[in-house]
């Protein structure tokens, strides 16, 4: 019998690369006469998302608080292969009369939108102990409240039409495990995944299906200071070696997560919450590392009631 100690161990290859950019899984079209609104869609992941939108047909409306990168986002998606109209809306997402501004404004220039993808969110690392009142709302009334607001409007809309329609709130994987040094953000998310649940069985009746999508780790250009300052500082190949796939996510990837989610060919699927990570926020390691605290990791000294 062979000893199996005398073999080498596999050589590790990680998951394959995705398909190239322009590549789709749906049928050309998919969304063709389909109006779709991102928040958030005038840069990274957003746009990532709503390109492949436009790439199967739809018609866009992206919604940022930043108005100068609305217009590069807008030329940028109305050159998609395959695109249709494409809109820009300055919005604040925690004021709901602009959310209805927004809403009032696409259905008159392109009709109801028939996709919500509530993308925006705020974020940044603090120990908990440090939040101060504004910087708990700023990251809950965005992240939370904010797309409280837009599922709210979008489904007003559709149940008075008596129109269905589809929403996808993008999460985050600590809405189950909790995310340290992210308290704001993690209980945020976790109020929007709760809401992707409740409202799949409240609304399923009338037509309106909802789902969320949780990111990995996708490098791009809008990405928050703290992952943007943690890759800087690794070598070039570790964020590929930190992933079980041995590779982080492209964003088309996430995007044809988004596209099949509120696809027809998913109208079964409701209330659930899909993660593409490449199974990173399950790895666990055989020996726990040492903890150091959140306030250690941040290069915060001792907590002081009287320090500000």
């Amino acid at each position: 019998m062979e000893n199996p100690s005398q073999h080498p161990f596999q050589p590790l290859r990680g998951l394959p690369a995705p398909p190239p950019v322009g590549a789709a899984a749906l049928p050309p079209g998919t969304y063709a006469g389909q109006v779709v609104l991102v928040t958030g869609g005038g840069t990274g992941l957003g746009r990532a998302i709503a390109a492949e939108f436009a790439r199967l047909g739809a018609d866009l409306v992206i919604a940022s608080r930043r108005v100068e990168r609305l217009k590069a986002a807008q030329e940028e998606l109305a050159a998609v292969p395959g695109a249709g109209r494409v809109t820009a809306a300055v919005c604040d997402i925690r004021d709901p009369e602009r959310v209805a501004e927004v809403f009032d404004a696409a259905e008159a220039s392109l009709g109801l939108p028939d996709v919500l993808v509530n993308n925006a969110a705020a974020n940044f690392p603090s120990p908990a102990e440090d939040l101060s009142p504004n910087a708990w709302r700023a990251v809950v009334d965005i992240t939370l409240t904010g797309t409280w607001f837009m599922t709210r409007e979008f489904g007003r809309r559709h149940l008075a039409a008596g129109t269905p329609g589809s929403i996808v709130n993008i999460g985050a994987s600590y809405a189950w495990t909790g995310g340290p040094g992210f308290a704001h953000s993690a209980a945020a998310k976790a109020g929007v995944k709760n809401l992707v649940e409740t409202l799949a069985v409240e609304w399923g009746p009338y037509g309106i299906q909802i789902n969320g999508l949780v990111p990995g780790l996708f490098p791009h250009a809008d990405m928050t200071e703290d992952i943007r300052g943690g890759l800087d500082r690794a070598a070039p190949e570790a964020k590929d070696a930190r992933q079980p796939a041995l590779r982080v996510g492209a964003p088309r990837e996430l995007g044809w997560a988004a596209t099949f989610l509120a696809s027809p060919y998913a109208r079964f699927v409701t209330g659930h919450t899909l993660v593409v990570d490449g199974a990173n926020w399950q790895r666990r390691a055989l020996v726990n590392p040492e903890v150091v605290p959140v306030r250690e990791q941040l290069g915060r000294g001792p907590f002081s009631p009287f320090s500000g």
